[in-house]
């Protein structure tokens, strides 16, 4: 084992005297070493009932026969960090968490690792870490949250909250409405509660099969989580005695079944960023053109807010993700879980308890996946929109861009009233490099949306949008306005042309124009002079890579 170099020999002495202090007994040396990391935090309502499914983990580990030692890394809560300055640490903390993980199971040698997640960039932080790592690894994604509910209506956060914003300063509700709204729209404990980011990551977690079946879709407040994590605890000790590593699990076959997933329940466009980083590190070449090339012969079977009405907690009673696999079966490729069973078995034992929440492909919402990838002259590296939340109408699109340098001018322009029609709003220097850390759009998104102008405008950004994003929204535009990106050269009025089925951005300019553009405009100065931003801006690598480090 590889714990041995902390506890086998005479020399180890001092080591296995540290040990003993932390109150291990004289039968645990020949036992696994198992470290369970948690994201646990008061902050995040995803990880507020972390401590229960802790517990449970650990009672587990010392079932299956193993010896647990909990750490823990910390989180961010993307809503809360939403519409200011603290969204440009959301992505960035992905990094930093895979690289605690890394320090912490290696300096200490553990055999195996449980990873307690749920919310954006902790899950994919965390799965990162599992394939560097390469040591037998299982993961437990804590759960969705429970619809809201406010006179018998269904409520979620995007909706109900940053959607009413909107609505209020539309005058269309009151700020009593408003009030009860944002009392009522999360009631509890879990991730937010539609196919936003966290979720989707769970599902892809599990689709990927380094998740135990039934585990993205089980409410956070579920008697079936505290069951999930006490099982995974078991197992990963039969993994370590099994050898069974991430990358035994992680390959190319995997990644296509999750991005075939992805495209299935129309997730979050951030998926791309985090499947790819995922990949880069378990050794995987996963081009961008993968995503779009799956997406075409993979119907979008599931229409989960923001996209519709379903909540999570609707597809969980439906079968989960083991009934969409059965739907997807013709579409996959057999591969391994953590579970010891294959994708097919896994298929094959499903049941779909709901026809409308879980399509069959030859009814589906929408003929190709959920996400998209445009090229042209905008996005010569691609560009990501999550087309089965854009309406039929504005699939093309084409108008006047309004152009703004940060997400905070955009939104105040937006709740004022001064963003017309048939125009498309451009929100520049927001990249990986350029935000730094590439912040979330969804405060000018839902502002859109909750003024009642979803379709009669359009959003492009070099920055990146919830997976509660809604209308022609079109993010990760690469190359970024900071490294020379078209993007960082439209004016206002520019035409810009949006063909989503023919898979194109355009910005309709001619070459004199844009050579005389280029020759007399200035970048404005990095939002960042010191702290881990300002390193993180100098080290990450362009959104259609990942935005990973190099």
């Amino acid at each position: 084992m590889r714990s041995d170099k902390v506890k086998k020999g005479v020399e180890r002495a001092p080591h296995r005297a540290l040990l003993y202090a932390t109150g291990i007994s004289k039968t645990d040396w020949n036992k696994p070493f198992i470290g369970f990391v948690s994201s646990f935090t008061d902050l995040i309502p995803g990880h507020v009932n972390m401590r229960v499914l802790e517990r449970a983990v650990e009672q587990g580990i010392f079932a299956g026969g193993g010896v647990g030692f909990y750490f823990s890394v910390p989180g961010i809560c993307d809503g809360i960090a939403m519409g200011h300055s603290g969204m440009s640490y959301s992505l960035p903390s992905r990094e930093l968490i895979a690289d605690m993980i890394e320090t912490v199971v290696n300096a200490h040698q553990l055999d195996g690792l449980v990873c307690l997640t749920d919310c954006d960039k902790i899950t994919p932080g965390m799965l990162m870490a599992c394939s560097r790592l390469n040591v037998p690894s299982i993961v437990v994604t804590a759960g969705p949250m429970l619809a809201g509910n406010y006179k018998g209506k269904k409520l979620s956060l995007v909706r109900d909250t940053f959607e009413a914003v909107g609505q209020y300063k539309a005058g269309k509700i009151t700020k009593s409405e408003l009030d009860e709204l944002e009392c009522r729209a999360c009631p509890g404990a879990g991730s937010c509660q539609g196919m936003y980011t966290a979720n989707t990551m769970a599902c892809l977690t599990e689709t990927l099969g380094i998740s135990l079946s039934g585990c993205a879709t089980a409410p956070a407040v579920s008697a079936d989580k505290v069951r999930i994590a006490r099982e995974s605890g078991k197992r990963i000790v039969t993994l370590v005695k099994n050898n069974i590593k991430p990358r035994d699990i992680l390959n190319k076959n995997a990644f296509k079944n999750a991005i075939a997933v992805d495209m299935a329940l129309g997730g979050s466009t951030n998926t791309v960023l985090h499947l790819k980083a995922i990949a880069h590190e378990a050794k995987v070449d996963l081009p961008l053109d993968l995503f779009d090339r799956i997406s075409k012969k993979t119907p979008n079977i599931c229409k989960l807010r923001p996209a519709g009405d379903y909540m999570m907690e609707d597809l969980d009673k439906a079968g989960g993700i083991p009934a969409v696999l059965k739907r997807l079966r013709p579409l996959l490729v057999n591969n391994n879980t953590v579970s010891g069973m294959k994708i097919y078995d896994i298929a094959k034992n499903a049941n779909i308890y709901d026809q409308d929440v879980i399509r069959s492909l030859n009814k589906s919402y929408f003929k190709e996946g959920g996400i998209a990838i445009l090229y042209g002259n905008l996005a010569m590296e691609g560009a990501v929109v999550k087309q089965s939340a854009v309406s039929k109408k504005t699939l093309k699109f084409k108008g006047k861009a309004c152009v703004f340098n940060s997400e905070e001018e955009s939104i105040k322009a937006i709740l004022g009233g001064k963003i017309k029609k048939n125009s498309v709003i451009v929100i520049r220097y927001e990249g990986p490099k350029g935000g730094p850390g590439m912040r979330e759009m969804l405060a000018p998104t839902s502002a859109v949306a909750g003024m009642g102008l979803i379709e009669d405008v359009a959003l492009i950004t070099d920055g990146r949008f919830s997976g509660g994003t809604r209308g022609p929204c079109i993010g990760h535009v690469s190359p970024e306005a900071q490294e020379g990106g078209l993007i960082g050269y439209v004016s206002n009025g520019d035409i810009i042309e949006i063909d989503i089925p023919k898979r194109k951005l355009h910005l309709v300019i001619d070459k004199k124009t844009l050579e005389k553009r280029k020759a007399s405009y200035k970048h404005p100065k990095s939002k960042v002079k010191e702290g881990w931003l300002l390193r993180y801006s100098k080290l990450v690598t362009s959104a259609s890579t990942g935005a990973v480090f190099k």
